[in-house]
């Protein structure tokens, strides 16, 4: 368990669990702001704020560390309405007390905090907390765990934690899931998925399944299903073109609703990866349609079933992956390409991917439910359950 740790929008992200100790009960945290309360700040400012944050180069302790989670999380989701953490989770339980101690505050006068406070650690380092608002906008939005941003006509999803090969955490599906409903609805014409870092994403943060709740496995594994249906969901009803830009190698989820994209290009050190049947488990993602639709019964049950790890080069031979492009310039050929699409007219390339869809969008439905059931019956077997803890104490002898 030492190695558990507090996540925080900041360069000083980890804290070890025993550091926390003291802040297992947070009745009430003390925020020391200048506020007015006639004061708000802009959705810019609080922008710019996320900016300054990350610029910091000294440890502001844990207390205040808290303070920034959870005027973050109120500023940008409003008061704490998520199911208290179980008594074992240590660390999600001091950040949900610490988000559920601000009770019912708003979200622009916490938005307005969390600049001020902000602000005054820059003074603290011997800048001016007018630096905050002097930085140029950023162009994406409040999320922890993505960097989302639209130019060109292009909206950019990047999964951002690279230190952790982008594994997705239970929270990043839901931050994934916003961020394609806000693409869905901007000005943009084209989406883009990518992955900070040298890998496109790891799949599954396999923490998701050692968080249990107080109500036990059971509800762990329904509402890991139903989380997993809304984000599949997403994809099949994503109206606009949608592009991976595959950067480097790809794992479980990410490469399973590949087949949902409508583009995948890959740089040439890309890899590709379903290892379900190693952790007990079963496909996803309507992979278990998708694949054998996209490359045949016998190379899809290669990948689906006996964990077969594809090259870019046989992912693109396979009709998995659009294009495969040399390392050197994968960068710049692909979004050369992306920002010339996004000049065609919008209309045209949206109805004409709805009437692509339109003929599996049910199917694809029926499919993402029979997957969901079927896995969050293997999450509930001795079967996947050995094959997990095989997989952890592996990796702890490493």
């Amino acid at each position: 368990m030492a190695g558990l740790a507090l996540k925080l929008s900041a360069p000083w992200r980890f804290v070890k669990l025993r550091s926390l100790a003291r802040f297992s009960s947070i009745p009430s945290l003390k925020f020391h702001t200048t506020a007015s309360p006639l004061m708000s700040a802009t959705v810019e400012q609080f922008e710019q704020a996320k900016g300054r944050l990350s610029t910091l180069k000294n440890d502001p302790g844990n207390e205040v560390k808290l303070q920034i989670y959870a005027l973050f999380k109120q500023a940008t989701q409003g008061p704490c309405n998520t199911p208290k953490p179980g008594m074992l989770d240590f660390v999600n339980k001091v950040k949900w007390d610490a988000w559920k101690s601000l009770g019912s505050i708003s979200q622009e006068d916490a938005r307005q905090k969390y600049c001020d406070l902000v602000g005054s650690l820059v003074t603290a380092e011997g800048g001016s907390s007018a630096q905050v608002a002097a930085q140029p906008a950023a162009s994406g939005s409040t999320y922890e765990t993505l960097l989302v941003t639209t130019e060109d006509k292009i909206t950019t999803i990047k999964l951002n934690r690279p230190a952790k090969k982008n594994a997705i955490t239970s929270g990043m599906y839901d931050e994934i899931v916003a961020a394609l409903a806000q693409a869905a609805k901007d000005d943009s014409v084209i989406t883009v998925i990518t992955g900070a870092g040298d890998y496109y994403c790891s799949g599954n943060d396999l923490s998701n399944f050692t968080k249990i709740p107080e109500e036990g496995v059971e509800q762990l594994a329904k509402s890991s299903g139903e989380l997993l249906r809304r984000y599949v969901s997403a994809y099949i009803d994503f109206p606009k073109p949608l592009v991976a830009v595959v950067n480097g190698p790809a794992v479980g989820i990410s490469v399973t609703v590949l087949g949902l994209f409508d583009l995948v290009y890959a740089s040439e050190r890309a890899t590709f990866h379903t290892p379900f049947s190693q952790l007990g488990q079963s496909a996803e993602g309507c992979s278990s349609y998708t694949f054998p639709k996209i490359m045949g019964h016998a190379k899809a049950t290669e990948m689906l079933l006996f964990n077969k790890k594809l090259t870019a080069a046989q992912a693109s031979e396979l009709g998995l992956v659009t294009e495969v492009f040399p390392e050197s310039s994968f960068q710049s050929e692909v979004w050369t390409r992306l920002k010339s699409y996004a000049k065609l007219p919008p209309k045209s390339l949206a109805y004409s991917k709805q009437l692509i869809r339109s003929t599996d969008k049910e199917r694809l439905h029926a499919v993402n439910d029979a997957e969901v059931e079927r896995l969050m019956e293997r999450w509930l077997s001795d079967e996947c359950m050995n094959a997990i803890m095989t997989f952890f104490q592996a990796k702890a002898k490493l």
